[in-house]
């Protein structure tokens, strides 16, 4: 099979994947190990060895089966990755890298998300991954380090899902089912023809949720379309709608709540009746063209996302900005890439990006799960003009330098509508303008071993929904200012005896003003600047055969986050694991048969600037059953999943900074899931 190559923002709208030619021969003795990653940057499958750079990419065959609700899953040991899931479906997927990501109170910050290439994440930095279907992604890459910085406002990291393009006609029906009335069904129609291929696929999803007050329903549409113009030129149009009518919200528990019934819901949230809808539609375009050694790109999208979320208070004072969120967002951005390949030692590349983003937001109080008056009326709008560059060269047959600049350019402007003799006129409007750099150089001693070193300077500007809110007053946090950091890394990457593979890389990341939490109370969420904060640790990953039948995969991620100045000097940041470990077996059986195990550990982790209370470490055993049948053109296949099979109490993620001390949000216990997918060949 062949990988759709993604046509919009590339895993390296910082370059850095694109190699030489000479480069990339020097790995060719290596071909036949299963060693290379798909680098969206330049539309081809590039040597993993040879990158300069800490990046991953899991197939989702290599990983459990799962119920594709949880964006999560996939992402299960990639060293440096911590996702945590909520197990509840109001407050979406916490995915942290190194440490940047750890402060969203929902969704996900300081990270850029793509999906094939298209950009999930707002111009202001904000993302949420409920919006991705998540059975068309195929696989998943993820590139951690200072090379990341090139994605500017989002530039802790990137995670790219990605999908494939149809290579058979077929029709499929597919089902999941679990505990707590959990149903998803799913139908996917794809055509392949010579020039054209499309996929049109949709899902129903629905349960009771594992804690009273916790039910999700969720209907998802997704069509793909896929035009081969000429040998030369492809065509690619996306559309996906995402709609979540009901999201109920029980709340996070408090340490003592939790220990006495990890399974309640606080009262406050049935009293208020705690919920969001969701309504995300986003489409794109994206043409290619490849001629004379240089691949020009252009993509265009457009969206609308509509919140409508109920908070557990009532909002009702009048300098409050209520306690329910009716947002209207629109965004649309518009990029265009060039890649020229001057000769065997010398690659450049350059690309533009303009993103807009308008929200009209509403507050209302919560009059006991009702809307009641009007709190709050404005218009915010985010533009984002970036401009970058890069070049790669290969400065002899073992080494390569690669550079980049990035520059960013982001207005923010709030028009305040609701003006009363309480609440003043809280329009106002901030600039910031900012330069990123990065560079590496990579040494690859031998066929089979390279090294590299790189360094970046990157930031972060704030989202809207981070300056939206003060602790005292209302209107735009204007002492809220972007968080800059230095990030180091050395990195090493091997194929060892018999096809292992092995990574090993060491950071060092150095911020000043950090955005972190200030106060979360009840759903609302303040943030302020830390003076400085240091993050440095490990990453290990090392995968292979151990026989023809079983393969595995083990992971290990220590990291120190902590506080560099002021009173908290010393402090771990909360929200952040300091270690993670990871392990799979897969174990190919007889007749169509799989056996998938796996292990899980995760380290304390801090619910508080204070580093007084903590969920306690865990460790997690997960087993899968796959079982694959063929009867001519029909194919059947089915597993079984136990999650959690000890039955362990422990804590998903965090609240961070929880000002009424209800910071753990419990993880399910044992729990037994199926499915089944049948799929027609034509």
């Amino acid at each position: 099979m062949k990988y759709f190559k993604p046509l919009g923002l590339p895993l390296l709208a910082t370059p850095f994947y694109c190699i030489p030619v000479s480069h990339a021969q020097m790995a060719s003795s290596t071909d036949n190990i299963d060693e290379r990653v798909v680098v969206t940057a330049t539309q081809t499958q590039q040597s993993w060895l040879t990158t300069p750079a800490s990046v991953t990419r899991v197939s989702r065959d290599r990983q459990l089966p799962t119920l594709n609700i949880d964006a999560g899953d996939l992402l299960e040991g990639i060293p440096g990755i911590q996702a945590d899931s909520r197990y509840n479906y109001a407050q979406d997927t916490r995915i942290v890298i190194r440490g940047f990501g750890s402060r969203a109170a929902f969704g996900v910050r300081s990270l850029q998300l793509n999906i094939d290439g298209i950009p999930l994440s707002m111009p202001d930095g904000q993302a949420q991954t409920s919006s991705i279907m998540l059975d068309d992604a195929h696989s998943v890459e993820v590139l951690r380090g200072p090379l990341a910085v090139l994605y500017g406002n989002s530039g802790g990291g990137v995670v790219e899902w990605q999908s494939l393009a149809p290579q058979l006609s077929s029709i499929s029906f597919a089902t999941q089912q679990s505990a707590d009335n959990l149903q998803r069904y799913t139908a996917d129609l794809q055509y392949a023809g010579d020039t054209h291929q499309f996929k049109l696929m949709a899902s129903d999803f629905q349960t009771d949720g594992p804690r009273p007050h916790n039910s999700a329903e969720r209907e998802q549409q997704a069509f793909r379309w896929y035009i081969d113009i000429s040998d030369s030129q492809r065509l690619i149009v996306r559309y996906d709608n995402n709609y979540a009518p009901l999201l109920q919200d029980p709340s996070a528990l408090t340490p003592s709540a939790w220990r006495e019934d990890p399974e309640q819901t606080v009262q406050r949230a049935i009293d208020f009746n705690t919920r969001k809808s969701i309504h995300h539609r986003q489409g794109s375009l994206s043409w290619e063209l490849e001629r004379n050694n240089a691949t020009y790109r252009v993509s265009a999208w457009q969206g609308d996302r509509d919140i409508v979320q109920f908070l557990p208070f009532s909002g009702a004072d009048a300098t409050s900005s209520g306690a329910v969120i009716d947002l209207s967002r629109q965004f649309e951005g518009l990029h265009a890439f060039a890649n020229w390949s001057l000769n065997n030692h010398v690659d450049v590349s350059a690309g533009w990006i303009d993103e807009r983003q308008q929200d009209h937001r509403f507050g209302l109080v919560n009059d006991s799960g009702e809307r009641g008056d009007l709190r709050r009326d404005e218009f915010n709008h985010i533009d984002s003009r970036s401009l970058y560059g890069r070049i790669a060269w290969q400065l002899a047959p073992n080494w390569q330098l690669d550079g980049g600049l990035r520059y960013n350019d982001i207005d923010y402007r709030v028009t305040d509508s609701y003006i009363t003799a309480e609440n003043p006129d809280d329009s106002g409007s901030r600039t910031f303008d900012e330069l990123s750099s990065a560079a590496a150089l990579t040494w690859q001693a031998t066929e089979k071993v390279s090294a590299y070193v790189s360094y970046g300077e990157g930031f972060e500007t704030p989202t809207l929904t981070e300056l939206a809110y003060r602790n005292e007053g209302s209107g735009l946090n204007r002492n809220l200012a972007p968080s800059t950091n230095s990030q180091y890394e050395a990195g090493l990457k091997a194929i060892l005896a018999d096809g292992w593979r092995l990574g090993l890389s060491y950071f060092d990341i150095q911020s000043d003003n950090e955005i972190l939490v200030d106060q979360s109370n009840d759903g609302r969420t303040t943030y302020r600047n830390a003076a400085q904060t240091s993050r440095d640790g490990f990453e290990l990953s090392l995968e292979g055969d151990i026989t023809e039948r079983l393969n595995a995969w083990v992971s290990y991620t220590d990291i120190s986050a902590v506080f560099d100045s002021g009173s908290l000097r010393g402090n771990t940041l909360p929200g952040v694991a300091e270690q993670q470990a990871f392990a799979r077996l897969n174990y190919d059986l007889a007749q169509q048969w799989q056996l998938q195990l796996s292990a899980r550990y995760r380290g304390n982790t801090f619910t508080a600037d204070e580093n007084t209370v903590s969920a306690p470490s865990y460790t997690v055993f997960d087993a899968a059953l796959r079982k694959s049948w063929q009867i001519g053109e029909h194919q059947l296949k089915g597993w079984l999943l136990v999650d959690n099979i000890s039955d362990k109490s422990y804590v998903g993620a965090v609240v961070v900074n929880q000002g009424s001390g209800r910071a753990f949000e419990p993880a399910v216990g044992r729990q037994v899931s199926v499915g089944l997918k049948w799929t027609r060949r034509f």
